[in-house]
């Protein structure tokens, strides 16, 4: 085990926030992929929980198997991404072998969100119903589209859809004010201007 690394347990809560990339230096600093254009949990959180990365990232990996924890002794802003350093980390060898690396955050230890903004993890899971009180569907993923996002729901196709009835589909929706009505996180639901047949 590499030092400063402790074995855990993934918290219930736990987002994937970014992963570690290559190191930084040679005193065990590392560049860090933020999966978000705003990665302030990466900074507001002190503790990480790591997992062994997936897919082309886990070749050759044998830093660790299962759940670490690591402290942030301090993160940055470089050039045009953030580098990192866990405490205890002690060289470039050691940084390099976390290289892949997934970051874990706990949700509770996320900043607060600005008024009427909303992480998307918060967003996933909610009902969608519209103003005349129908079920929309529920958000499965949210879509950057460059100037907003757009809610992907998951529902299940009527009566009116002739021989796709009971079907599951997929319906889109601009997450932006013109169409949002209201965000109510305590309901688990999402009020929105829309139809079924846009």
């Amino acid at each position: 085990m590499i030092a400063g690394l402790t074995p855990a347990s993934l918290p219930a809560d736990a987002v994937e926030v970014g992963r570690l990339a290559e190191a930084w230096g040679i005193k065990g600093w590392l560049h860090v992929h933020s999966h978000s254009a705003d990665p302030q949990a990466l900074f507001y959180s002190k503790d990480w929980f790591l997992c062994p990365p997936e897919g082309r990232y886990a070749r050759g990996f044998a830093a660790f198997d299962g759940v670490v924890s690591a402290r942030v002794d301090e993160i940055k802003e470089h050039a045009k991404g953030l580098v990192a350093l866990l405490a205890g980390l002690p060289d470039r060898t050691a940084a390099e072998a976390l290289k892949g690396a997934r970051i874990f955050i706990s949700r509770q230890h996320f900043p607060p969100a600005e008024d009427g903004e909303y992480y998307w993890v918060d967003l996933l899971g909610l009902d969608v119903v519209n103003r005349e009180g129908v079920h929309m569907g529920v958000v499965k993923d949210l879509m950057p589209t460059g100037p907003h996002s757009v809610l992907c729901l998951d529902y299940t196709q009527g009566p009116d859809a002739g021989e796709d009835a009971g079907k599951p589909a997929e319906r889109l929706i601009p997450f932006v004010s013109v169409y949002v009505d209201k965000v109510d996180l305590a309901a688990r639901c999402i009020t929105v201007d829309w139809q079924t047949d846009y």
